[in-house]
């Protein structure tokens, strides 16, 4: 595995470089796939093994993220464009196939919310996103989290 990022919180690890891509639409695709690509723009093009460790808790959680994994990107209402930016912004693609990864799947981390937000919030600041906007998406998301009863 090779190391992504660590902080005194969070260690992320990839067995390869992380590999995403838009999804388009052709002209043969069907008004189901193209709902799909408007609901899911992202794709992850190979198998991706992640490995996160909580220094904190001194945890390792390893899974892995299939080949074809769609997802939305960062969901950041239009609104908050100007201040942090588009779902498309490529500093936030592999921050939002993570944490949504995580937020799918509650039992990769042992349904630890904050853990999340913190993984997130690393994965951004690996991404070199400014500490202003990382606050922000940072508490945007854990606030959404309790709003979906992601319970710790």
């Amino acid at each position: 595995m090779k190391e992504w990022y660590s902080n005194e919180k969070v260690g992320i690890f990839f067995d390869d470089i992380p590999c995403v891509c838009i999804r388009y639409y052709i002209p043969s695709m069907s008004n189901e796939d193209r709902k799909s690509i408007e609901k899911y723009p992202f794709i992850n093009k190979k198998n991706l093994k992640v490995r996160l460790v909580d220094y904190r808790k001194n945890k390792t959680y390893n899974f892995e993220i299939p080949k074809g994994y769609c997802y939305d990107g960062a969901t950041i209402p239009r609104l908050f464009w100007r201040v942090i930016g588009s779902n498309t912004d490529n500093r936030f693609l592999i921050s939002a196939l993570i944490h949504d990864t995580l937020c799918e799947n509650h039992n990769y981390i042992d349904n630890d919310r904050n853990f999340s937000t913190e993984t997130f919030n690393a994965l951004l600041e690996a991404s070199e996103v400014s500490t202003l906007k990382r606050f922000f998406m940072k508490h945007s998301v854990n606030f959404f989290q309790r709003f979906c009863h992601w319970e710790d």
